[in-house]
């Protein structure tokens, strides 16, 4: 063993401590460095020596021997007494010896910081003041006296600083952990005492337990005020259920449900602020004809008595709401109606605009940070360490939490071997080829089936249209939106029995092509929709208000949707549970992820399509959404079973969120765009009934904007140039585009390096192995040559050895 190493406490007096007191946060003023730290202790250690054991031949040493030994990478090696030297000298092996070094230092620094003038001499202090020698036991260590005593002094020196300079010094030293938290339980302890005795002379105790009942108080009231927040997010025990139970595959689906209510909830408020709630405010006079009475079919065909109300686009006003001036029959103005003019059509297009255009940019944030995180995240390489040993939350304390925390992390070390075992898994030649045959069967058949069902609804809405329905058939508007719901809910089944005969190794790969093949046949239904909704119904519907009928249409679709997955969720897995139990013997079946998912992004892309026409449809979606929520979770607890082959879903939100960027909100703007920029709007109804098309709405304020004086002229510029024009435009599409993909360059960049981080991490590892046995090797080359050596002078020096 090393000798204790013995350390003096000494404050030695500079001109500095007689300047400005230093920074505690600057490194270089209040401690020494790491680095200069390591050398002192080097340096002290190689001064002082080490006792180590010589080598001598012999038989190899047995573990009890206390010799060293260095694992390498091929046999274990025994090492020399200069290799050993080495090791004793490295700084993970020589800060350990030298904890009280550490602290008389640390108080050296902590002194010298609070120190303002020079120290007083001793022999200028009274004898009563001086050190005395009394209180100390003479037969005990010294260095362990010596040790204690710069502990003492180091704790006192802490003391009197402030909280944030002693926290920020502990953190500094190089310390175990349990050794600063002792240092700093007594630091609070000598300030607790100090502010006992401080309140006992100058404030009455009843005050002083009245201001720490206060401050407990009020502390707990925070606590409790951050756990309520924390309990206010949505669903938040229900998802780490649902994550622990079934895995990440399905947990996507539930945390996609939750992103799409944040969206509509973003794109509600507006509508509500500056639309819904004005026109509410100042509603129309009302139509010369009778309002119908409520029947209760207008919860499913959205016509009758709701037609009347904010709900329609017909609904609302194409005035100046409050009026500047309304002069009378005596050509004077009122002062009541002076007051802030609000232009409904130009306030309606506005906000139906900035809507939008704040869902595009939430869309494209949203797609960038989950594209980021699931390539930094989505690496499994050397994860499943840390998921055994870092996983645990400690912190968790009720039972509850804990077994849904156990499940997680069984379920995630199920999806982790899970993807290493597919990675194993080899394919010959011949099942490559014979799978890519079925592959392209299996294709033909679906987009097949796909172009069967787009034909059925251009042929139904053909005959809608030939043969119209009058308004006492309100239930025969059902009709069209009836076959849309059947045929999306049918060729799913459809392509998931076709999809059996491909046997994907990859689940997650069944997955992609389950939603490609879905995401074909809605999105090329929703296409013949709307050429039907713009194309055909404004020509036939001249005379009447076709924006009201296309938010009716768009209504009508999402409310038989939202029936038909509660049917789809009733039958299609509460009863065939039933029937794979009882009758079958099976177990549950497994939750349709690509199938639910596409049924959100159908039903969102139907919002986005209809908020032209029906500003209130995403309170409807938001409704819709909480049900769905609720519903689902239910029928996954009671009628699915986890996935028969677990998979890490670390990119399924990306994927879903760039599905309803591009295809849904990309195909919902264009369809948007066309009927603002080039359909004539209703002459009957609507706030642009006496506009040409509702982009021109814009137009007209311009030109009472260059009437109203060079005061304005600001406006009429910004709109000649920068919104009449195309080039500012399609430069703004260009940048964004430009945005997003040197987004994802910089976090492939990212993932790269750390990549590149991982395997220099390894390299440096080998790389001491590496140079440790050199190092072996060399010392051993020399204590051979010495041995020789002296070998030959004992034999030269004695003539008898010959």
């Amino acid at each position: 063993m090393a000798q204790p190493l013995t350390f003096v406490l000494s404050v030695p007096e500079t001109p500095e401590d007689h300047g400005p007191e230093p920074s505690p946060y600057d490194e270089s003023e209040v401690h020494d460095s790491f680095y200069q730290l390591i050398q002192e202790q080097s340096q002290w250690v190689a001064e002082e020596g080490l006792e180590l054991q010589q080598r001598e031949p012999g038989p190899p040493e047995t573990p009890g021997s206390g010799h060293q030994t260095l694992l390498g990478p091929e046999d274990p090696l025994v090492h020399s007494t200069a290799t050993l030297r080495i090791l004793a000298s490295m700084p993970s092996r020589t800060i350990g010896r030298s904890r009280g070094a550490i602290i008389s230092q640390y108080y050296n620094r902590t002194v010298r910081l609070r120190r303002r003038v020079s120290r007083p001499e001793l022999r200028g202090v009274g004898r009563s003041a001086r050190p005395s020698l009394r209180l100390y036991d003479l037969e005990l260590d010294p260095v362990a006296l010596e040790e204690e005593e710069k502990r003492f002094l180091l704790v006192k020196e802490l003391q009197g600083l402030p909280v944030a300079q002693r926290d920020h010094m502990l953190r500094g030293m190089p310390l175990g952990l349990a050794e600063k938290r002792c240092l700093r339980e007594e630091s609070r302890t000598l300030t607790r005492k100090r502010r006992g005795r401080r309140g006992r002379r100058g404030l009455l105790p009843c005050c002083g337990r009245l201001r720490d009942a206060c401050v407990l108080a009020l502390h707990s009231l925070g606590l409790g005020l951050l756990s309520g927040l924390h309990a206010l997010m949505p669903w938040r025990y229900a998802l780490k259920r649902i994550g622990g139970q079934f895995g990440s595959s399905v947990l996507s689906y539930f945390l996609f449900l939750k992103t799409l209510l944040a969206f509509n909830a973003l794109l509600l408020l507006p509508l509500l602020a500056f639309l819904v709630g004005v026109q509410a405010a100042f509603p129309p006079p009302a139509s010369p004809g009778a309002v119908p009475a409520f029947t209760g079919l207008e919860l499913l065909t959205g016509a009758g008595r709701f037609t009347h109300t904010v709900m329609y686009y017909g609904y609302y006003s194409n005035t100046t709401l409050n009026q500047p001036c309304v002069p009378p029959l005596d050509g004077q103005c009122s002062r009541e109606a002076d007051g802030l003019p609000y232009n409904m059509p130009l306030a309606y297009l506005f906000t139906v605009g900035v809507a939008f255009f704040i869902t595009c940019i939430t869309l494209v944030y949203s797609m960038s940070h989950s594209f980021g995180e699931s390539y930094r995240v989505g690496s499994t390489a050397g994860v499943h360490a840390v998921t055994v040993f870092c996983s645990w939350d400690h912190k968790v304390t009720q039972k509850r939490a804990s077994r849904v925390q156990h499940d997680n992390i069984r379920t995630h070390l199920k999806e982790l071997l899970a993807e290493w075992q597919l990675r194993q898994v080899p394919q010959s030649l011949c099942g490559r080829l014979r799978q890519v045959a079925v592959l392209g069967l299996v294709w033909l058949l679906c987009l097949g089936t796909a172009l069967g069902c787009t034909v059925a609804v251009y042929a139904f809405s053909e005959l809608t249209i030939k043969s119209p329905v009058s308004t006492e058939q309100e239930g025969a508007l059902l009709a069209l939106p009836t076959v849309v719901c059947v045929l999306n809910l049918g060729a799913p089944y459809l392509y998931r029995c076709l999809a059996a005969l491909e046997r994907h190794d990859s689940p997650v790969l069944e997955v992609y092509v389950a939603i490609c093949r879905n995401l074909i046949l809605k999105m090329v239904i929703l296409g013949i929709l709307c050429y039907h909704w713009l194309g055909r119904r404004v020509g036939v519907l001249k005379e009447q208000c076709w924006e009201n009928f296309v938010g009716q249409e768009l209504y009508r679709l999402m409310v038989l949707d939202f029936i038909f997955v509660l049917l789809d969720t009733l039958f299609g897995e509460l009863v065939w549970r039933l029937i794979s139990e009882k009758k079958l013997k099976r177990e549950k079946p497994e939750f349709d992820i690509a199938g639910n998912v596409l049924e959100l992004i159908y039903g969102q892309t139907l919002t986005w399509l209809g908020v032209l026409f029906s500003p209130l449809l995403p309170a409807i979606q938001i409704i819709k959404l909480l049900c769905l929520f609720y519903v689902k979770k239910t029928s996954l607890m009671a009628n699915c079973q986890a996935p028969r082959r677990p998979w890490l879903a670390s990119h399924m939100s990306t994927v879903f969120v760039s599905l309803l960027c591009f295809p849904s909100f990309l195909g919902a703007a264009v369809f948007l765009c066309y009927a603002v920029w080039q359909v004539r709007p209703s002459s009957t109804c609507g706030p642009f009934r006496t506009l040409d098309t509702m982009y021109e709405a814009g137009k007209v304020w311009v030109r009472r904007l260059e009437q109203a004086g060079p005061s304005v002229s600001w406006v009429p510029w910004i709109h000649r140039y920068l919104v009449e024009n195309t080039f500012p435009v399609y430069l703004v599409s260009a940048l964004l585009l430009a945005v997003i993909y040197l987004n994802i360059q910089v976090v492939k960049g990212q993932r790269r390096v750390m990549c590149l981080l991982k395997e220099q991490i390894s390299n440096e590892g080998e790389d001491k192995i590496f140079l440790i046995n050199k190092l072996h090797s060399v010392y051993e080359r020399k204590e051979r040559r010495a041995g020789r050596t002296q070998e030959a002078e004992r034999l030269a020096g004695d003539p008898d050895a010959w």
